[in-house]
């Protein structure tokens, strides 16, 4: 065990009111969680970890720990926090091949996930693990949704996501891949088949445009389909990004990964929507941020902007009329994603918001009984453990709905 993380686990006060949990999106048990370790009871924290968050161990990877445990621990105040997310992947990352699931009380009742990203993951294991026959389907030849092809491997091991899989194994869950619930099958027929209920996980894969002149020339990609397979993708020496999100980040960290040499991220106004950790990567890796743009069009030569009209406090209020030339070899365009719309279309009675994200009750089901859904497909793009929280408070309700019914 590398001794900076048992040193770490002993600087921990141990809050009697820890902030860390409570600006956790899954209120991870932090001071329970430490106590454990210190007390060389690491499997027992292991499983705490997993049965509160089943993401767990991806969570402690990619999510950002400085708006949530870390940047909230009181020691900060004054001085270093406890970096809480080095115990939880030390901690999650031994449990996760040694959990064995035992005396599981079998359910007479078989469920559906749609989709195998960070929400239907956690919905499939939260309600298998509890005794109901789960099947994922899933629209890809490999499980993982954004988690497999919107985050990098830099970043996100994918061996992680096989051994994801074996557990699911473990648990009893069958996969059905190559498989777009909408498409050939559709709800209802899972209905027809038997299962009880259903669970939409199948979050946002649709990029959002610009609707601007040039987005349909071959040097212009979206930032989601870039990095689903960015090996297949040349794009030169210099790559313009519009946007300055996540994605765009991952985008520009990639793109050098793959020969880029000059990478410049613009934004129209003078804000950044990717978290502080993610831009400080991306700037080490070299990432030219530049601020009060508006991209008018988009050329074979590169995009062309014109600068921002800020207010004091940096928002868009207007724009010049003088124009200029970007040369680039490329243009990605990652100004988020919305979700794909062949569900909706397929179920009667299946209800979306203007922008086709799933509407749900506060308790995770859809506008057609006994369909539930949480992620991003309701939310629009967040975060893994966002994801993973609202799945596991949907999968709750998706029991006590089968018990009832």
């Amino acid at each position: 065990m590398p001794i900076h993380i048992e040193n770490e686990a002993n600087r921990c006060l141990t809050c009697k009111v820890p902030m860390c949990s409570k600006f956790c999106p899954i209120h991870t048990p932090v001071p329970e969680i430490i106590k454990l370790f210190r007390e060389k009871k690491v499997m027992q924290a292991g499983e705490e970890l997993f049965m509160n968050n089943p993401m767990s161990a991806i969570c402690a990877i990619v999510c950002n720990h400085e708006a949530q445990c870390r940047g909230h621990c009181v020691l900060g105040r004054k001085g270093t926090p406890v970096q809480f997310y080095e115990i939880e992947k030390f901690v999650s990352d031994g449990f996760l091949d040694r959990y064995r699931p035992e005396n599981i009380e079998k359910k007479d009742k078989r469920v559906a996930v749609i989709g195998s990203g960070p929400a239907g993951l956690t919905a499939a294991i939260v309600l298998a693990r509890n005794g109901y026959d789960v099947t994922i389907f899933e629209r890809k030849n490999e499980i993982g949704g954004m988690l497999r092809y919107g985050i990098p491997d830099f970043r996100l091991p994918k061996s992680l996501l096989a051994r994801y899989q074996k557990l699911l194994k473990r648990l009893g869950v069958q996969i059905r891949l190559n498989t777009t619930i909408g498409g050939a099958l559709r709800i209802d027929n899972l209905f027809r088949d038997g299962y009880s209920t259903i669970f939409v996980g199948t979050g946002v894969w649709r990029p959002n445009t610009l609707g601007i002149e040039g987005e349909s020339l071959a040097s212009v990609h979206f930032g989601i389909s870039y990095l689903e397979n960015p090996g297949h993708h040349e794009l030169g020496k210099t790559v313009a990004v519009i946007g300055m999100g996540n994605v765009a980040m991952d985008v520009a960290r990639t793109a050098f990964r793959h020969g880029a040499e000059h990478v410049m991220l613009f934004s129209r106004d003078n804000h950044a929507t990717a978290s502080s950790h993610e831009m400080s990567y991306a700037e080490l890796d070299g990432t030219e941020f530049i601020y009060g743009k508006t991209i008018r069009r988009i050329t074979p030569e590169g995009p062309i902007f014109s600068d921002s009209i800020l207010d004091e406090e940096g928002n868009l209020i207007g724009v010049k009329s003088e124009e200029e030339l970007v040369k680039a070899d490329s243009v990605i365009i990652a100004v988020s994603q919305g979700p794909k719309d062949k569900l909706i279309m397929s179920t009667e009675h299946l209800e979306g918001t203007s922008k086709g994200l799933l509407i749900t009750d506060e308790n995770g089901m859809t506008t057609v009984e006994g369909v539930f859904a949480a992620g991003d497909v309701v939310t629009g793009p967040l975060t893994v453990v966002h994801a993973a929280e609202a799945a596991k408070k949907a999968a709750e309700a998706m029991m006590r709905y089968m018990e009832e019914h």
